[in-house]
């Protein structure tokens, strides 16, 4: 009996996240910082940075 898997029975959904301050959307960046990998939250608007979407609140 051959059915579907698993994963062709989930959905995918995305959020959009939008700044509070300028009504911007707000995109995930990731940026090198010493040798390190860090993600980074941004603004296209007003170019405001956070460490996350949430933190923007």
């Amino acid at each position: 009996m051959a059915g579907a898997s698993k994963n062709s029975r989930t959905t995918v959904a995305t959020h959009k996240f939008i700044c509070p301050d300028c009504g911007g959307e707000i995109v995930m960046k990731t940026m090198i910082d010493s040798g390190k990998v860090k993600s980074v939250a941004e603004c296209q608007k007003c170019k405001r940075t956070e460490r996350r979407p949430k933190d923007f609140k």
